[in-house]
């Protein structure tokens, strides 16, 4: 639905992209699946571990806004859905205010995370820097004068934060103790969630192109890009048999009932030649993600 200037309420919407945060708290309920299923889960820290979550990712999303129209990267050339800034609806300062709001809530949802979870003030503060560095990334993601996303990181980040550091540091915090078997489905949440971000970067590679931000799929081409997403989609189901042989627990490869989906997503994206048409993918690759999640977790726990 189109963006019109009498509907503030409804670009506010747009801005917070609510579609994203089931994958956002993928990565707080695979750590916390695993932490009961070593006999660890806490719900308090499930609970705030994913408000902070929550936080960040609409923190992530109001900044894209503000920073791919301040870099030119929402044009009328983008093929994707419009965005509020770019719409004219709500101004750049009133972006810059909700960013500022949303920051400040998700450090002090953090804040109270860590003092419920942690009782050593060194791992204190070693996860208040991870916690502001999540910030960071959320933030320089497409703003400021050097937003990485524009240099082709933004990969990188997503892996990272939406995988690894989002599962271990979940399970951390419930157990304060590390496990490296949990490394394993924190690769395979790594690979879905990269996937979700190169199937937008792939739809966007046109106004990417013009706008001057060197993403993967335009560092490489689409078809590089729609094997790079092969990869990323058959690679986290990989990884699942991985962790399935090294625990022998075979409950978990429930999880494969979700693969028809996934596979289902990568020939709509290999096929699809209409970058506009791309973005229904999008949505189902995010939703398989986070169905994925909830089958891992039911096969680990009753199967």
């Amino acid at each position: 639905m189109e963006i019109t200037l009498s509907n503030k309420k409804q670009a506010w919407l747009h801005a917070i992209r609510l579609r994203t945060l089931p994958l956002a708290l993928s990565s707080i309920l695979t750590g916390s699946f695993l932490a009961a299923f070593y006999q660890v889960f806490r719900i308090e820290v499930f609970v705030l571990a994913a408000l902070t979550t929550v936080f960040l990712q609409i923190l992530s999303n109001l900044s894209n806004d503000y920073g791919d129209s301040v870099h030119g990267a929402d044009s009328k050339d983008r093929e994707g859905p419009i965005r509020a800034v770019q719409s004219g609806v709500i101004s750049l300062m009133e972006m810059k205010r909700a960013m500022i709001l949303v920051g400040s809530l998700s450090l002090v949802s953090g804040l109270l995370l860590l003092y419920v979870s942690l009782e050593d003030w060194k791992l204190f503060f070693i996860f208040l820097g991870l916690g502001i560095a999540a910030i960071f990334a959320a933030v320089s993601y497409t703003s400021g004068k050097n937003p990485y996303g524009y240099i082709g990181l933004g990969d990188i980040s997503v892996f990272l934060f939406f995988g690894l550091l989002g599962v271990i540091g979940t399970y951390f915090l419930h157990s304060l103790s590390f496990n490296p078997s949990i490394l394993m489905p924190a690769v395979s949440l790594g690979f879905f969630s990269t996937a979700v971000l190169n199937i937008n970067n792939i739809r966007d590679i046109t106004s990417d192109t013009k706008a001057g931000k060197k993403s993967i799929p335009v560092r490489i081409g689409r078809k590089n890009a729609v094997v790079y997403n092969w990869l990323l989609i058959l690679g986290g189901n990989v990884f699942l048999l991985f962790f399935a042989l090294s625990q022998q627990n075979w409950g978990c490869l429930t999880a494969l009932f979700i693969l028809p989906l996934m596979i289902k997503v990568g020939i709509g994206v290999k096929n699809e030649k209409i970058s506009k048409n791309l973005d229904p993918y999008l949505k189902k690759m995010a939703v398989s993600t986070l169905l994925w999640v909830l089958a891992f977790g039911a096969g680990i726990l009753f199967f």
